[in-house]
């Protein structure tokens, strides 16, 4: 297996497609996950060149296959708000439980400037692993859903 990270300034050479990864998020993903349209647009956002917009994109492949995928948005913030938010982490079922969402969280990790915030429900196995990682819960978020 090897892990890649994919920003706006190397994604020509990518192995892999906007569509191949939102492809992957959204099977992985199940229940946490959105519509692949709105993956497409974080994707997108992920990769942006303009400026306050970017982010990574890292994988996890085998055998030509995507097996795990960390994207993380640039906020255009910091400080007050963490400079990066994680929006998916997923990783393929048939690889959960060998250390792959690890592995790729640490690249991600690794290669992100600033904070990391993420969002997370409660009942999602992967929390115990954001708090293996030093991630904390500061804050009750609460939304308004606008019709």
């Amino acid at each position: 297996m090897s892990i890649v990270t994919i920003t706006n300034q190397n994604y020509e050479t990518a192995d892999f497609s906007k569509d191949d990864i939102a492809t992957f998020l959204f099977h992985a993903l199940e229940q946490y996950g959105d519509k692949k349209p709105d993956i497409l647009k974080c994707l997108e956002y992920a990769l942006s060149a303009e400026p306050g917009k970017g982010g990574l994109i890292t994988l996890a492949e085998e055998n030509g296959k995507i097996v795990g995928a960390v994207v993380i948005n640039h906020t255009g913030m910091g400080g007050y708000i963490p400079e990066n938010i994680l929006v998916y982490i997923a990783v393929d079922p048939s690889q959960r439980g060998k250390g792959v969402g690890k592995l790729l969280m640490e690249e991600a990790i690794g290669k992100s400037s600033g904070d990391i915030a993420l969002h997370v429900e409660p009942e999602n196995p992967a929390k115990r692993l954001y708090e293996r990682l030093g991630f904390t819960n500061k804050y009750l978020e609460m939304r308004l859903h606008k019709a």
